[in-house]
């Protein structure tokens, strides 16, 4: 758990101070390392290629052994990549699409497999939410997934609620959760309709059992901040997001590194995986940060909150309104003084969504040199913003509506072989 200074805020996997972050702080006090040039220019090197604009603009700024996973690399040991999403809504904010683009990055220049986890009873546990629509929101966002355009071939979804040790049925007719035919990872699949399965977990539960033993709760508690308010499957839950981090919990991964993009706020988990890795003899998982997409009001990360959020399934007059409403600005409070003065980028939070969408970076720097002149209005940018915006949304949802109940069978099917 984190303390920001002189804020009295909390920055844990579960909440996030709904005030601007210090990111220098933050890494300090988590005790990650800065993305450097020299780890930049390894990436360039080993892949002959560019890095992403988010790395190269420090949106993705942080990591833990990410040096160590471009040595091993280099030598000829491969790595797989683990991230995962919690569905608390039925689509995904542009918020939330930060950590796939980076995986989607990553899988395309590394040719890398990826794992990804769809916590859908964490939200169930931490959320005000039934556990049906936990599920129901899961299997929307699983689309909302493979719409970024991932190798299905090297790509394999999993979800908590879904899947248990790969050959249960978790079919629960009494409270309607998943009938028979629709959990994908299950031997109940009809969509796969295989009369052979493989399973794609080596003892998930037994793992949980070895894992869970190890942690106690004073450790558990100084590192996600539980409380006397704290249910017992809260308690648990963390347990399961940690396996993935290790290669031994899947029969289709062998002697892998892993390789975690997330948001910052996530680290927690993965310093106790670190921690805990000589348990299942893994070396331990490697991470690379992103910092958040700002909310519209400039306050923490982006919410789920469905008036002040933009959602990719957002038409594109709602965009327009929502940039044109809230979106906090970085202009003075006259025009004159704007021109005289200058707009304030770090404060202006279209200019900051464009900083994550707006790949070109020769015209992102003529938007910021125009901005801080004074040469360009509030307005003007805003409207920039808009455009940027739903040119990706209307991109992205081309993708979204060709995504297929086939489409989700093969990244949730059971018969993986990456290696």
């Amino acid at each position: 758990v984190v303390f920001l200074p002189l804020m009295k805020e909390i920055l844990t996997p579960w909440d996030v101070a709904q005030v601007q972050l210090d990111y220098q702080k933050i890494t300090d006090q988590f005790g990650c390392e800065l993305i450097n040039d020299d780890l930049i220019a390894k990436m360039e090197k080993l892949t002959g290629k560019k890095v992403s604009h988010l790395i190269k603009r420090r949106i993705v700024f942080a990591h833990r052994d990410l040096g160590k996973i471009l040595d091993d690399y280099e030598r000829g040991r491969g790595f797989y990549l683990y991230t995962g999403r919690g569905p608390s809504t039925k689509s995904m904010h542009i918020g939330h699409v930060i950590p796939f683009m980076l995986c989607k990055y990553l899988q395309d220049i590394f040719d890398v497999p990826l794992v990804i986890q769809i916590t859908d009873d964490e939200k169930y546990l931490f959320k005000d939410l039934q556990i049906s629509e936990s599920v129901e929101f899961a299997k929307s966002n699983i689309k909302d997934i493979i719409a970024f355009g991932f190798n299905p071939e090297k790509t394999f979804i999993f979800s908590n609620v879904g899947i248990y040790d790969g050959n249960e049925d978790i079919t629960d007719s009494k409270n309607e959760v998943y009938q028979e035919g629709e959990c994908l990872n299950c031997e109940s699949s009809k969509i796969r309709n295989t009369s052979q399965k493989k399973k794609p977990f080596n003892g998930f539960f037994k793992k949980e059992l070895v894992l869970a033993k190890s942690i106690t709760f004073h450790e558990g508690s100084k590192v996600f901040g539980f409380d006397s308010s704290t249910n017992l499957g809260q308690i648990s839950f963390p347990v399961r997001q940690l396996l993935p981090c290790f290669y031994s919990v899947f029969t289709f991964l062998k002697n892998s590194n892993c390789l975690v993009p997330a948001a910052i706020d996530q680290d927690p988990y993965f310093r106790l995986a670190r921690d805990k890795s000589k348990i299942f003899e893994c070396s331990k998982p490697s991470t690379i940060y992103s910092q958040f997409l700002p909310s519209l009001m400039n306050l923490g990360k982006m919410s789920s909150s469905k008036d002040k959020t933009i959602f990719l399934d957002d038409s594109e007059e709602s965009i327009k309104k929502k940039i044109r409403t809230y979106a906090h600005s970085g202009g003075r409070k006259t025009l004159q003084e704007h021109k005289m003065l200058g707009g304030d980028l770090d404060n202006d939070v279209s200019y900051q969504y464009l900083r994550f969408f707006m790949e070109d970076e020769d015209k992102l720097q003529s938007v910021a040199d125009k901005y801080k002149k004074g040469e360009m209005s509030s307005m003007e940018m805003k409207d920039l913003c808009i455009e940027e915006l739903q040119k990706f949304v209307r991109t992205y949802r081309k993708r979204r509506d060709r995504v297929s109940d086939e489409d989700v069978a093969k990244f949730m099917g059971c018969d993986k072989d990456f290696y």
